[in-house]
């Protein structure tokens, strides 16, 4: 159906309802007329955006002014709406992939936009993350949401990667992701080690002492705490070269240290 054909037949299907100026009708209570105050083709961008601060649209209206490609000619409209708590998953997901990049970041960070509806804005923005300018990937790593973060503390410039490391967003589950992911750097697996806050939370302590890249010293402070059993468990799961394991072995009290309990480690 071309645009044409889609205004003809908005035109005849609310034929039966009253003319009023679309400066009132925005405010209307009645559905009928918001539906066509809605897909009005003279409904300016101005008047979209009165529209979208109404926090009680239905979706059904929300919906028909996604089609409306007058009133969403403005980006700041397409926003809006994508950001309206009421607008259908089906209208407001496949918006997010034509917004640039801090619009993304503002959908996800938005109060009022349903959760399924923020990932998908995430996920787009980090499918993004190797071709957006470097000051474009400083400012998300401070301003971004979590998922971000945690993305950035991959990233090879290591001002990002820290940046992203005092993001107020960032959780210890998505620092802990981050440092047992393959790709992960020695700078941020150092970095992570001797910070004032993620270093002294348990599960980073634990995920990092199955790192390769720890140093023995805060290997041997992380080990230090932790039950001999559960010590022997992270061990045999980590990628620490095996004289620092045996070093761990060794300052832990266990008796097979040494080369014979690196094997028993290993299998």
């Amino acid at each position: 159906m071309t645009e044409q054909d889609s205004h003809t037949q908005f035109a005849q299907e609310t034929a039966a309802v009253p003319v009023i100026p679309l400066a009132d009708a925005i405010h209307s209570e009645d559905r009928d007329r918001l539906l066509r105050a809605a897909g009005d083709p003279a409904l300016t961008a101005d008047l979209a955006l009165a529209l979208l601060k109404r926090a009680d649209l239905p979706g059904e209206v929300l919906e028909q002014l996604s089609k409306n490609s007058t009133a969403l000619k403005l980006r700041k409209v397409k926003v809006a709406l994508v950001c309206h708590p009421h607008t259908p998953r089906h209208v407001s997901v496949p918006l997010t992939r034509q917004f640039y990049t801090f619009d993304l970041m503002k959908v996800a960070l938005s109060p009022v936009v349903p959760a399924d509806v923020k990932l998908s804005a995430d996920e787009v923005l980090i499918a993004r993350l190797k071709t957006i300018t470097l000051g474009e990937r400083l400012t998300l790593a401070r301003q971004a949401s979590g998922r971000i973060a945690g993305a950035l503390l991959l990233d090879p410039e290591q001002r990002i990667m820290r940046a992203a490391l005092e993001n107020s967003r960032l959780t210890e589950a998505l620092v802990v992701q981050s440092v047992l992911k393959a790709t992960a750097s020695v700078a941020l697996v150092q970095a992570v080690s001797r910070h004032a806050k993620w270093s002294y939370r348990r599960g980073v302590q634990v995920s990092l002492l199955r790192t390769e890249h720890l140093s023995l010293a805060r290997a041997l402070a992380f080990a230090r705490p932790i039950s001999p059993p559960q010590l022997r468990e992270i061990l045999q799961s980590s990628r620490l070269p095996a004289k620092i394991k045996d070093q761990i072995l060794r300052e832990s009290g266990f008796t097979g240290s040494g080369k014979s309990g690196i094997r028993d480690l290993t299998g």
